[in-house]
């Protein structure tokens, strides 16, 4: 494979039979890049993910593909692992440069057809309710309130709609490969993972390979948080999907996992037994704190983040409240916690 100008980094990194990876940056963000699959059919190549729809992240992208020996015109087809824009952002790009189609998973197709028809002050409106009920201070609600003009956009507002649909359980259509689709919802309701059930290139122990997405990493734990229509006042629990989604994905056993960042590992079971311990730790964790009844704002300020709360964001803020909430849910559904009555917001107390 060729380097990058700099040479510290491969421009594309061969992973074997026909599969390889591309580092596309994501711009000021802690996770560096989105690492993009190239995978080889017999009608030509298709991509898992494209990354975050910004200028540099289309170079690396054209660069890793020359780099592959193919570009960005001989793309047949974009498999898109979740909604998020450092997986999907430039996937209608990539639609527009090349005719691929593009295939993702109902739910988040969903959700990508709620954002494009949702006019923005409707979700200003929408998120600045949803931070009030969760007991978050005026002083943090206020920016949602002011003038469209002066507010920064959203990234991500006018995603790519797909236009063929990811069924779980069936082979995507990829002639020349075994690519069966594996749902595995929690991050986002609609995330898939990707089982290439074909023997490993090194004949490593296992069950073929696992291109993971967000679902299962390496080194990191994603983020679980809630994706809910401003107009479905339906209750969801994405902690116990993602429980659920990490125990399948286990069984699976594959010789080697292929995630969207980090670096590519095995032992997935190994793994998979990892978060889930780590999970009912932060659970019981939590249990510890609504010893006093909280807020799901007052529980993201006393949950453990990669820094201490007033270091992080504003933004980042907003993904931590709906991770707490997202933990209380699951509380409940467990019987573990309950709403106090009459609390306004609503506080949480452990039972």
């Amino acid at each position: 494979m060729k380097s990058s100008p700099s040479g510290s980094e491969p421009t594309a990194y061969d992973h074997g039979g026909g599969v390889r990876s591309l580092r596309v940056p994501i711009p000021d963000n802690p996770l560096g890049h989105t690492l993009v699959y190239v995978v080889d059919t017999d009608h030509g190549p298709v991509l898992i993910d494209t990354g975050w729809d910004d200028p540099a992240s289309w170079e690396a992208l054209a660069a890793g593909l020359t780099a592959c020996g193919t570009s960005v015109t001989e793309l047949r087809g974009v498999v898109i692992t979740h909604h998020h824009p450092d997986h999907h952002g430039l996937s209608g790009r990539v639609r527009e440069a090349s005719g691929a189609w593009v295939a993702m998973h109902a739910a988040d197709t969903s959700i990508v057809r709620r954002t494009r028809e949702t006019r923005p002050e409707r979700w200003y409106s929408y998120m600045a309710a949803k931070l009030t009920t969760a007991g978050a201070p005026e002083e943090h609600i206020a920016p949602l309130r002011t003038p469209p003009a002066r507010r920064r956009p959203f990234p991500g507002l006018a995603p790519a709609l797909p236009d063929r649909e990811i069924v779980p359980g069936e082979f995507l259509d990829l002639p020349g490969r075994r690519l069966r689709a594996i749902w595995t919802p929690g991050h986002t309701p609609g995330h898939v993972c990707l089982h290439l059930e074909e023997e490993h290139p090194a004949r490593l122990p296992g069950h073929g390979r696992l291109f993971s997405g967000d679902h299962l990493l390496p080194g990191i734990t994603p983020h679980i948080g809630l994706y809910e229509d401003p107009d479905d006042a339906t209750v969801t629990d994405p902690l116990g999907d993602y429980l659920d989604s990490l125990e399948r994905v286990g069984r699976l056993a594959p010789a080697e996992i292929l995630p969207a960042h980090q670096h590519a590992f095995t032992d997935a079971p190994s793994r998979v037994t990892e978060l889930l311990a780590h999970h009912e730790d932060r659970l019981t964790g939590l249990l510890a704190l609504l010893a006093t009844p909280l807020t799901p704002w007052q529980l993201a300020e006393r949950m453990e983040w990669n820094r201490p709360w007033p270091q992080i964001p504003y933004g980042s803020r907003n993904i931590a409240v709906s991770e707490a909430e997202a933990h209380l849910r699951r509380l409940v559904k467990q019987g573990r916690a309950e709403a106090v009555t009459g609390s306004d917001p609503v506080t949480y107390r452990a039972v």
